[in-house]
């Protein structure tokens, strides 16, 4: 049918290429107006540097053999403390259980984008006097390997950025009163692996690892952050 149109409607076709190109060729000047603008707001540019991925992407999207879709559970971890206990010590940001969603692009070459987030839906306790809530989202460039017939494995690099949300005093039981925290956002350099295991048609379990370098995450005692957890999806399109 693809090759039937092509051949009737050339005319169309290069009209609808052009149309095309010329909206491709404007988002990047809108885009590159908005780095420029936003020079000072690191959480505005990983937004825009997102939408050039993904628009730079449109071509072998179309092209797209497979679309990936997961949600699951995690949790964190990340080293503790290991000087002597004292007011307001930064604590590890470690333990919760986080909600994470994924939605991934592969080309015929195996080649695409992963868009993913990951948040805390019940407020943790900060250093047992402040309640706050992290959130993760990333976009990064991942390449999937067949590992067996039914199992694949994705490999991914990106940017993106923590959200910290944080929430009223309570508990307050130091004498010279507690240090409040206000929300707060920081760039971040992530990379992860998971396997995909398709155990029945399209569906599949996927265990999964990912490495936070969070930039000046000066709330908590480290800038290491790992979660580590699983998902369950469903693949449109070929496997």
């Amino acid at each position: 049918m693809r090759r039937v149109l092509s051949s009737q409607f050339p005319v169309l076709s290069n009209v609808l290429r052009r149309d095309w190109l010329v909206r491709a060729e404007s988002a990047m000047r809108m885009a590159a107006r908005a780095v420029q603008l936003t020079t000072e707001n690191w959480q505005l540019r990983t937004i825009v540097l997102a939408i050039v991925l993904a628009g730079l992407a449109v071509p072998s999207v179309v092209r797209a053999q497979q679309i990936d879709f997961a949600a699951g559970g995690s949790t964190l971890w990340s080293p503790k403390p290991l000087t002597a206990s004292q007011a307001f010590l930064p604590p590890a940001l470690k333990g919760g259980t986080y909600a994470q969603a994924s939605l991934q692009y592969l080309t015929e070459r195996r080649l695409g984008l992963n868009f993913e987030g990951a948040f805390r839906p019940k407020e943790g306790l900060y250093n047992g006097y402040q309640h706050y809530r992290p959130i993760f989202y990333d976009v990064n460039a991942v390449y999937a390997h067949r590992l067996a017939p039914k199992a694949r494995g994705d490999f991914m690099a990106g940017v993106g950025g923590e959200t910290l949300l944080f929430y009223g005093v309570t508990n307050c039981n130091y004498s010279g009163g507690c240090r409040t925290n206000v929300n707060s956002n920081h760039f971040l350099i992530h990379g992860g692996v998971g396997v995909r295991y398709y155990f029945w048609n399209k569906f599949f379990v996927r265990p999964e690892f990912h490495y936070y370098y969070v930039h000046d995450n000066f709330e908590f005692h480290s800038d290491h952050v790992l979660r580590i957890g699983a998902s369950i999806g469903h693949t449109f399109g070929g496997q």
